[in-house]
């Protein structure tokens, strides 16, 4: 009989059974077939969830769905999870920014995902919500180069007013551990300590609803992995805004790190979680107000959805 530590030297087989590995583990010394991979990802999301509260009974979870790897992996973990807790729901909400050659088909991958898992799917776009897509948005004043600026802000606004459309509780999003160890990266170049110790999940300042991160403890690689071995990774075009981002080059360096510093990622969120243990939001940012637009919680009078609509022309 093969022992479990003959199993683990072996390139081509599970740490935890005789099926062919298809990744590493998370210390790089175990090896996971497809199965364990997808009990693992989905046993650390349920362990993430129960850890920091994140879902509650009778709460209706409104699953943006952008189509992409991130949300897909999420709406298909949720959906497996969630069934387990008491009284929870969710809906999947897609946001359609509107750009040209790619939304089209990143939504009609959500669609399908959706009617294939059975669950309720909500479609919002910024033409119904802001008069005009994204496109038309950024040509009018000529802000290409502020792009992600613009439809971060404003694709917050409409998960908002759309998980509020739907019934929703709560909001989750996709994001994996290396968007959030990205996230910490950019907010410290920036020198913005707001954003670098705001927890989402507080639901403040910025939306009306608290916002989750269910994979936030999950490496991408592994996000990837786990599509494709259950036949749900797709090729998808890239947001053709993507290379005017400060992420896509914080993204390349910190994956240089992680290559070569093993760890690093884990590092920068665990440094994050002790700043945030000694400063608070409020301490550094004011006292919170509504938007005297919109209505939306802010430490301004104009909230900045409200402050960029008006910079487009948009009332």
């Amino acid at each position: 009989m093969t022992t479990s530590g003959e199993r683990t030297g072996a390139a081509d087989r599970c740490s935890f059974c005789e099926e062919p590995a298809v990744i590493l583990g998370r210390d790089r010394r175990e090896r996971l077939c497809a199965g364990h991979l997808i009990s693992s990802i989905e046993g650390r999301v349920r362990e993430y969830i129960r850890d920091h509260s994140l879902i509650s009974p009778g709460d209706h979870i409104a699953v943006a769905l952008s189509g992409g790897k991130d949300s897909t992996a999420l709406l298909l973990v949720l959906a497996t999870i969630l069934p387990e807790l008491p009284d929870v729901s969710l809906t999947a909400l897609t946001i359609d920014e509107g750009i040209a050659g790619y939304r089209d088909e990143t939504v009609d991958s959500a669609v399908r995902l959706t009617r294939h898992l059975g669950v309720r799917h909500h479609i919002i776009s910024f033409h119904d919500l802001f008069g005009a897509d994204l496109d038309t948005l950024l040509q009018k004043k000529g802000r290409a180069e502020r792009a992600c600026t613009v439809c971060g802000v404003l694709r917050r606004k409409a998960l908002a007013e759309g998980a509020r459309r739907v019934g929703g509780t709560t909001i989750a999003t996709g994001h994996n551990l290396d968007d959030e160890a990205q996230s910490v990266l950019m907010n410290l170049l920036r020198g913005d300590l707001v954003r670098l110790i705001q927890d989402s999940s507080s639901g403040e300042p910025a939306c009306f609803l608290p916002r989750i991160k269910p994979l936030a403890a999950i490496p991408e690689k592994e996000v990837v992995t786990f599509l494709f071995v259950q036949g749900y990774f797709t090729e998808l075009p890239e947001c053709p805004y993507a290379g005017t981002a400060l992420r896509s080059e914080i993204r390349t360096m910190l994956g240089d790190l992680e290559f070569r510093h093993p760890g690093t990622r884990q590092r920068l969120m665990k440094w994050q979680e002790r700043v945030r243990e000694r400063v608070t939001p409020r301490s550094i940012a004011g006292e919170l107000t509504r938007c005297t637009r919109c209505g939306a919680l802010c430490n301004s009078e104009i909230c900045q959805a409200c402050r960029i609509l008006e910079s487009l022309g948009i009332e």
